[in-house]
């Protein structure tokens, strides 16, 4: 199957490392024009130079500033027609959800979800008038099964699929598909301090905190980046024009449930 999406943009969130990099690389490589939204410049102007191609650029936003991220969003769409959208950004804190503050409710809710909506309303009216959209939200396995001690992650995420979904039901009609991509453990900045941070409070090696979250994998070793971005390149291509509404696991057989 060749995926080829020349003559399309994409906008990519959190695009300077990890999924999102390797999702940036995989649709630049695919032909289409990619716009890098993350807040550190310096890593924006590295990544634009590692893309392959040509006519892609960067914007700058710090997605815990919900109101700089409606901004830019505004105007890449004034300058732009945006045929694809990934949303994406780093996960909530660790924790159990019976000891966490509201506050940090709030600040998942509005990165996630809030940036998530403003960022996609944005760039509605442009998919509309072309007649091809797709958006993609990079969320968590979590949304089928809650993962111990991220409860401000599982409550924030599943709050994400349903709004995905509802958006996916409302603008089918548009030629514009939501879908979410769902990536289990996978080798980012991210897995490494989730890892980090539970050797340091049960006093574990860092190995046997590894080999305990390999053995729940059938796969026997945790995902590529690369991996997760193959599935977003193919949501993203009109190969997947019929798939709508719907989540894509990757995390190598790990969730319990189908």
């Amino acid at each position: 199957m060749i995926i080829d999406i020349k003559g399309k943009t994409a906008v990519v969130c959190g695009s300077t490392a990890g999924i999102g990099k390797a999702a940036a690389m995989e649709l630049a490589a695919s032909g289409a024009s990619v716009i890098l939204l993350a807040r550190n410049e310096e890593k924006l102007k590295q990544t634009l130079a590692e893309l392959p191609g040509t006519g892609h650029s960067y914007a700058i936003a710090d997605f815990s500033n919900i109101a700089q991220v409606a901004e830019t969003a505004a105007r890449i769409a004034s300058e732009h027609t945006v045929h694809i959208l990934v949303n994406n950004t780093g996960g909530p804190p660790a924790g159990p959800a019976h000891t966490a503050h509201t506050a940090a409710f709030i600040e998942a809710f509005q990165n996630h979800l809030i940036n998530n909506h403003n960022l996609s309303q944005a760039f509605i009216p442009g998919m509309k008038a072309t007649g091809y959209g797709r958006i993609i939200n990079v969320i968590s396995t979590s949304v089928k099964v809650p993962l111990p001690n991220l409860g401000v992650s599982n409550t924030i995420r599943g709050a994400v699929g349903n709004w995905s979904k509802t958006l996916a039901n409302e603008l089918a009609a548009f030629g514009i598909t939501v879908n979410n991509v769902l990536p289990g453990a996978t080798e980012t900045e991210r897995l490494s301090s989730i890892i980090e941070k539970k050797s340091a409070k049960t006093g574990t090696e860092i190995d046997a905190v590894k080999a305990e979250m390999l053995h729940e994998i059938p796969a026997g070793r945790f995902g590529k980046p690369q991996e997760v971005a193959n599935a977003i390149c193919f949501l993203a291509s009109d190969k997947a024009s019929y798939i709508n509404g719907t989540n894509v696991v990757v995390d190598g057989g790990r969730t319990a449930c189908l």
